[in-house]
């Protein structure tokens, strides 16, 4: 098997893969997905190496998570690790995962079998079992999942769900300035309009790929470029353009510079 561990060392070559997400690992350390063909993770000398050991030849890199310094993957195998050798560890969560967020002790995972929890590393069903899970948001009041044909909210001091069954898959969860936002398979944003619905937002013929919250700011990555939700003196949101020219689907923060995952153009810096 060739040793593909020194990617490239001609920035050139990066824009050869599309890029799906991207985080910020430590100081001046990134970690990239590729669009089925694995995770690299950044070197001082500016090129890529690959980060591969321990996970399946055929794993599908759905989402990263970075907690406290450490890498998450999820992958149509299950929630990987990666371990202090460079090698992935298979955690016990061995079912399709989308998303994985850690709060405090408590684990979350959205997964092909609905929203599954751990405390001590035991994980249980938590909701909506026989739905495909994307995405979710855990709040003080409400717990909110993406899932394969809509969007599922649940109300802690009512403990009840309330369903939007869009026929849609929604991929992408955040919030902005208390209204939820959510994106479907189809790149339409959907916005909660705080009467019990949602609302379809448009921006020109733009496809958006996720709703990123970051620093304090709400992102949208589209296929024209990335955006930052804004709104007009008469409460209509609007979008500032923060990166134009090329399909952006996920970014990262470390300080003052930003980091953005593209189709064609690599791994983007801004600061």
């Amino acid at each position: 098997m060739p040793d593909n561990r020194n990617l490239s060392t001609n920035h050139e070559d990066w824009f050869l893969f599309h890029f799906s997400s991207v985080k910020v690992l430590r100081p001046d350390e990134l970690v990239a997905a590729l669009m089925g063909q694995g995770v690299l993770r950044s070197t001082e000398s500016g090129s890529w190496e690959r980060l591969e050991k321990g996970l399946p030849s055929e794993a599908h890199i759905n989402r990263l998570h970075v907690h406290e310094q450490a890498l998450y993957a999820c992958t149509n195998h299950g929630l990987y690790s990666l371990q202090g050798n460079d090698e992935w560890k298979e955690t016990r969560l061995a079912i399709g995962c989308y998303q994985y967020r850690q709060l405090g002790n408590l684990a979350l995972a959205a997964t092909q079998y609905g929203l599954w929890s751990s405390v001590g590393g035991h994980w249980t069903k938590t909701a909506y079992a026989s739905s495909i899970v994307y995405d979710f948001l855990y709040l003080p009041q409400f717990i909110i999942l993406a899932m394969d044909h809509g969007l599922a909210l649940y109300d802690r001091l009512t403990d009840a769900w309330q369903e939007y069954d869009w026929g849609v898959a929604v991929t992408s969860l955040a919030i902005y300035h208390g209204h939820v936002l959510a994106v479907t398979e189809k790149g339409q944003l959907m916005m909660g309009n705080k009467r019990g619905g949602f609302d379809s937002i448009r921006f020109g013929k733009q496809f958006i790929f996720s709703v990123v919250s970051k620093a304090g700011g709400v992102f949208l990555c589209t296929d024209r470029g990335l955006y930052r939700m804004s709104v007009l003196r008469a409460g209509q949101p609007t979008l500032i353009s923060v990166k134009l020219g090329c399909p952006v689907t996920d970014i990262d923060m470390d300080g003052d510079n930003l980091y953005m995952a593209t189709l064609f153009q690599g791994v983007q810096t801004m600061t």
